[in-house]
């Protein structure tokens, strides 16, 4: 048998994300259902009891009774929305591979209102709960926050790319933001598995460490998924780079620095401290690697374009730890954190920020390109240079 071909691998994980996406939808829909009336049946807790235990999830539940009563009308039209949104991005998916033109932009309008109207609750929601009293603490209520607004930012530069002529940046942001819709499902994936290698935990615990990797596992995913699907070795207009070796050299000793201290500052919150570390470190691991041999490997097949991508995104990977490390003292003073918390808010959020942060580059990298083709086509030709004939 021969080695799956990347159409096979691409093939393979759109089965699996709209197996997971489509299983995901009806546990959306009704996860509010025993908040509104208890005992309701719910798909989630239902399943969950029943992969951990009874008590993993009535303690859970008790948990969020309260937040959620003021707020209970937002979070159900967050909820079934976000069940919505479930079935939506498959159905996108399939259309743009199907070069269903139309119907792939009638269902992107449907896309984008939906993610605006179940964002606004989830934002009224947040506006009327206190970090402190969020599920598993003040770091969720921060991460819901930053995974909102980039949920926001990403879907609006989707459509701003797809406006202006950019069907390449276009497909970026779009799968971008449908990562971070992603945390979704996956959180409740890793409730679920999590149990198995970290026993005795409650939800709440094992939700601290999910978060610490969350949103940089759904950034990478949606990475993964631009650079599959563009195949194109160059880009016209791109020449150099915006992440030379220089820079890219500066990026690590950075983040090398901030990792240290990072590892430093956990070690003293004891086995607390090393699960949430690992939380971060095995994930972050795993990216740096994959990111760093794929632009070599770019680099050595002559793949110019592939080659800037990766690196600039293996350069804000690069730096996250730094803006984790800068993040830590910002949340202390404006929330009132104690470092702890602080700290594991700044690790859960960084590689996410510093991740679209990247796709916002690699945007402008693409129209600074077509703006310097656009120059180029219109720029007057040089008058012919006179020669004088010599005096009789």
């Amino acid at each position: 048998m021969g080695r799956p071909t990347s159409s096979t691998w691409r093939r393979g994980a759109t089965i699996a994300v709209t197996v997971m996406c489509v299983a995901y939808a009806p546990v959306a829909m009704t996860e509010l259902w025993p908040y509104a009336s208890p005992g309701a049946p719910a798909f989630g807790e239902w399943l969950m009891s029943r992969l951990v235990s009874p008590r993993y999830v009535t303690d859970a539940l008790a948990t969020r009774i309260e937040p959620y009563r003021h707020s209970l009308v937002p979070m159900i039209v967050h909820s079934v929305l976000g069940g919505l949104l479930m079935l939506l991005g498959p159905a996108q998916l399939l259309t743009a591979a199907g070069r269903r033109i139309r119907l792939h932009r009638v269902l992107g309008v449907v896309f984008a209102v939906t993610v605006y109207a179940s964002m606004a609750g989830a934002g009224l929601y947040l506006a009327r709960t206190a970090p402190e009293d969020a599920f598993s603490g003040a770091v969720f209520w921060i991460v819901l926050a930053t995974i909102l607004v980039g949920t926001v930012m990403s879907v609006t530069f989707g459509i701003l790319a797809a406006v202006g002529g950019f069907p390449d940046l276009h497909q970026r942001w779009m799968l971008l933001c449908y990562g971070f819709l992603l945390t979704a499902p996956l959180l409740r994936l890793e409730w679920g598995g999590l149990p198995l290698l970290l026993p005795g935990l409650s939800m709440a615990e094992i939700n601290q460490v999910a978060i610490m990797h969350l949103g940089s596992v759904v950034a990478f995913g949606a990475l993964i998924a631009s650079r599959s699907l563009d195949r194109r070795r160059a880009v016209d207009g791109v020449s150099g780079s915006w992440a030379p070796l220089p820079v890219l050299v500066a990026a690590h000793l950075a983040g090398a620095a901030a990792l240290a201290w990072i590892v430093y500052a956990y070690l003293e919150f004891g086995a607390v401290g090393h699960r949430l570390l690992a939380g971060y470190l095995l994930p972050y691991a795993v990216t740096y690697a994959v990111m760093a041999v794929s632009a070599r490997r770019a680099a050595r097949q002559g793949r110019s374009w592939a080659r800037e991508e990766w690196r600039l995104h293996l350069t804000a990977l690069c730096l996250a730890p730094v803006l984790s490390a800068g993040a830590t003292p910002v949340f202390e003073r404006t929330l009132g954190l104690d470092h702890h918390t602080a700290l594991a808010a700044g690790l859960a959020v960084g590689c996410g920020v510093l991740a679209t942060a990247a796709t916002a580059v690699v945007s402008l990298r693409v129209m600074y390109a077509r703006e310097l083709r656009k120059r180029s086509t219109t720029a007057p030709a040089a008058p012919a240079s006179r020669v004088s004939s010599p005096v009789s």
